[in-house]
Formats: C-alpha cells, sequence, structure tokens
C-alpha cells in the first residue's frame, strides 16, 4: 500500500494536500514548525523535525512511508539535504515539487547575491529605506549595516528582539501587486532585498519593485543534489499514477 510523506513549506504543497485528499490516497503532511499558526490540512499532520537525516530514516521506515514529496521552501536547504540523503539510504522515492525561480525581466534592477552575506555587502553605505523580504531567520548579519531603515514582514510577530531596530509588518501572503506598491510608497522603500522564491504568491514584491525603478538584490537558490523534481501539483500526482481531480 502506498502511504505518501509531504514535507512542507510552500502554497502549492497545500494545493497537493488536497488533491491527494481528494483522490483518496493514504498521506501525512510534515510542517517544520517554524510558524505557529499553520494553515489547516485535509490530511493527517505532523508538526517538528525529524532530528536530521537520520531521524527521517526512522520515520520512514516507522510509519511505511511509500513516496516521500519535497514541498519545503526553496531557501530549506538542510531540510531537503535530509531528505536526499534519507531516501537514499531508505531506498524511498522522492520528487521534489520546485516552482521555478523567478527570470529577470525588462526593466528589473537586479543585483544578484550568492548567499544573504553577500546581500548584506551589495547593499551601499548611504543609509536608505530597505525592505527585507527574507524571513526571519536570515536577517541578523544585516546588523552590521545599522545605517538602513529596514522593514520586514514575518508572518508571526517576533517571540525575541531584533537584532536591529526595524518596521515590522505581520502578514500572510499572498500579495498583491496594488498592496505592495502602496507598501513600498508609504515606507519610502529605496532597496527590496529579496530571495529567490519564484512561484506566483511572493512574485507581487518584484513586479512592484520594478514598477516603481527600485533596485533588488536577488539572493540565488542554495545548491542541492540531483534530484527528481516538478514543477506542478499535477506533475507530482502523475508521478504518484494517479492523476490530478478535476471536478469530473
Amino acid at each position: 500500500m502506498m502511504r505518501a510523506l509531504i514535507l512542507g513549506g510552500i502554497a502549492d504543497a497545500n494545493l497537493l494536500a488536497a488533491e491527494i485528499a481528494r483522490a483518496g490516497l493514504d498521506a501525512v503532511y510534515s510542517y517544520g514548525g517554524r510558524t505557529r499558526a499553520p494553515a489547516d490540512q485535509p490530511l493527517p499532520t505532523r508538526i517538528g523535525g525529524f532530528g536530521g537525516a537520520s531521524g527521517l530514516v526512522d520515520y520512514i521506515r516507522t510509519e511505511g512511508i511509500t513516496h516521500v514529496i519535497d514541498a519545503t521552501h526553496p531557501f530549506a536547504a538542510e531540510m531537503s539535504r535530509n531528505a536526499i540523503a534519507a531516501c537514499a539510504k531508505a531506498g524511498t522515492p522522492l520528487i521534489a515539487l520546485e516552482r521555478a525561480p523567478w527570470a529577470r525581466a525588462p526593466g528589473d534592477i537586479w543585483i544578484e547575491a550568492d548567499d544573504v552575506n553577500a546581500a548584506v555587502a551589495a547593499l551601499l553605505q548611504t543609509p536608505a529605506r530597505v525592505f527585507l523580504a527574507i524571513g526571519r531567520q536570515h536577517i541578523a548579519p544585516f546588523a552590521t549595516r545599522p545605517q538602513h531603515a529596514y522593514t520586514l514582514r514575518f508572518v508571526d510577530p517576533p517571540e525575541a528582539p531584533l537584532p536591529f531596530e526595524a518596521d515590522v509588518i505581520v502578514s500572510r501572503g499572498p500579495f498583491t501587486l496594488d498592496g505592495e506598491l502602496e507598501m513600498m510608497r508609504m515606507r519610502g522603500i529605496g532597496w527590496v532585498v529579496a530571495r529567490n522564491s519564484g512561484g506566483n504568491g511572493a512574485r507581487a514584491k518584484i513586479d512592484a519593485a520594478r514598477m516603481l525603478g527600485l533596485p533588488v538584490i536577488m539572493i540565488s537558490r542554495p545548491k542541492l543534489p540531483e534530484r527528481h523534481r516538478a514543477e506542478s501539483v499535477a506533475e507530482v500526482m502523475q508521478w504518484l499514477d494517479h492523476r490530478t481531480c478535476l471536478g469530473a
């Protein structure tokens, strides 16, 4: 009997969970536990880490997992590497539901950065208003540039003091182009720092920056070992030998 494990983290993971539930397949949805109020799922849900690759191997074997879908955030590199290693050791098929990265469009002013430290170095010394759209786990290096006025946006309010003073917006996406334009204009944003997450849910800030003529420091995705990947829920369902439910 097939039993799938979805490692969630992106909006498409929620769509996949709904399709798997409609198809009547046995599956478990796993949250990493960083969001305090995760969205409800139509599948049995677990929250928290596995204890590295070895812990994930134990879970796969104990729970009778036959297929693993890595639908974590493109920058959740540690979890993805653990999934690759664990599935190889357990002999369990693995597929990554990985949305395509954003591509530079005419009018974009992008400064490519390999990682967060490179993004910090790319900021000019001249004080500016900077929108850091990179998640709370990655903001600490920007404390070395305290002259800037930072705007941060989190899903949950920060529990611990931030490493620098900042204007914090607590909001859950997806975000609209009009909303992003208004936010950047009201706060006088001069720079945007973003991770190349891809997809549509977070793209509005990139489109807004283009329309306002703002430079974007775009952090590239971490390099991962080769793995089987899909860009849509339909592809994953085909991989599971079930077509998506189209309401028929």
